[in-house]
């Protein structure tokens, strides 16, 4: 039997998201090397730095590595200097407190850090969902009577961590299919998502969330898809955008929009050579090809207004963030001149 947990927390993300911010300097006072000045490339020119958390637990491709090999950063002047890992809800933090230049991860963390107070803006769309390629798949056994929202209800849902589009994307489909005041209508297990499977199959939970494509899922021969983000949001719902500290984005706006060129034109070289991209991916990773999925990214780097708009709907919904919260309060476009 899993060691699973079945605890609500009483801290909103919005919360949370706060007292992270005031712990995050002391939290990354060791990481990475605390000067921003350029260094110089192989040919003597002088790059920008610019400081990423180093790409771990790869389920998916590294736009960070693909641009950092193929020397797309360095054809734009920076460069990338990979400061250590740094955990998803540590992101807002570590930018706030000037200890990493970026962060990113789903788009409700950068709501809930902005909604607390942060003074982040994303600038760079990464990865979208598509039909093939959610963002995550629910998923239960391949006898299970679960297949539909109704019968949702009353069981137990494993995910990794409580809030954003572990916990969300649940709720959302429940809401879409007919089911008011989806919070607490079944009971949400907590649980690293690699255990999560095993979980199922041993009977601790009744679905499970995770970030994988359903074809993989499926080719296991014992789950079965029982809806993704896509089913919920369309292509809108899965956006994991990129952000900078708006001190940042003030004292070195060209280093931002050179930093958004190179994403956008990794971006599109990833959606037109995905098996190259997973090759540079796990050689850097130093992982097995096969464990990394060809996600979609966003064509050009755009963000788009309704993915940021969908998060802050549901959020506020609940509670989770304050009311008010507007698009361009998270995001703009304006330093992407893919898009001009």
């Amino acid at each position: 039997m899993l060691n699973l947990k079945r605890i609500r927390p009483v801290k909103p993300i919005a919360l949370r998201a706060l007292l992270l911010l005031t712990t995050g300097a002391t939290i990354l006072a060791g990481c990475g090397n605390d000067t921003d000045s350029a260094k110089a490339g192989s040919s003597g020119e002088q790059l920008d730095v610019v400081r990423l958390a180093t790409p771990t637990n790869l389920t998916g491709i590294s736009t960070y590595y693909v641009a950092d090999e193929l020397g797309f950063a360095k054809d734009a002047g920076l460069k990338f200097d990979f400061i250590g890992a740094v955990e998803p809800g540590q992101l807002v933090a570590s930018v706030v407190a000037g200890k990493l230049d970026v962060g990113g991860a789903h788009i409700n963390r950068t709501i809930a850090g902005i909604s607390a107070g942060a003074k982040i803006k994303a600038v760079v769309a990464q990865t979208e969902t598509t039909e093939a390629v959610p963002h995550m798949s629910f998923v239960t056994t391949k006898d299970s009577p679960i297949k539909s929202a109704a019968d949702i209800v009353g069981k137990k849902v494993g995910i990794s961590k409580f809030g954003g589009c572990n916990e969300y994307t649940p709720y959302a489909y429940l809401l879409k299919n007919g089911i008011k005041d989806p919070k607490g209508k079944f009971e949400i297990v907590i649980a690293p998502e690699i255990k999560l499977e095993q979980a199922l199959l041993q009977g601790d939970v009744d679905l499970i969330g995770l970030h994988e494509n359903p074809s993989t899922i499926i080719k296991r021969g014992n789950l079965r898809v029982v809806f993704t983000d896509y089913d919920v949001w369309n292509t809108i719902g899965g956006a994991t955008p990129l952000y900078f500290s708006q001190k940042f984005i003030k004292e070195k706006p060209d280093v931002v929009r050179r930093f958004v060129d190179v994403i956008s034109k990794t971006n599109d070289y990833v959606n037109a050579n995905p098996e190259k991209a997973i090759e540079i991916t796990a050689k850097r990773g130093d992982i097995d090809p096969a464990k990394i999925r060809a996600n979609y990214y966003a064509p050009h780097g755009e963000i788009k207004e309704e993915s940021a708009q969908v998060w802050i709907d549901l959020l506020t919904k609940f509670n989770e963030i304050k009311p008010g919260i507007k698009p361009e309060d998270i995001f703009t476009n304006e330093f992407n001149d893919t898009l001009k």
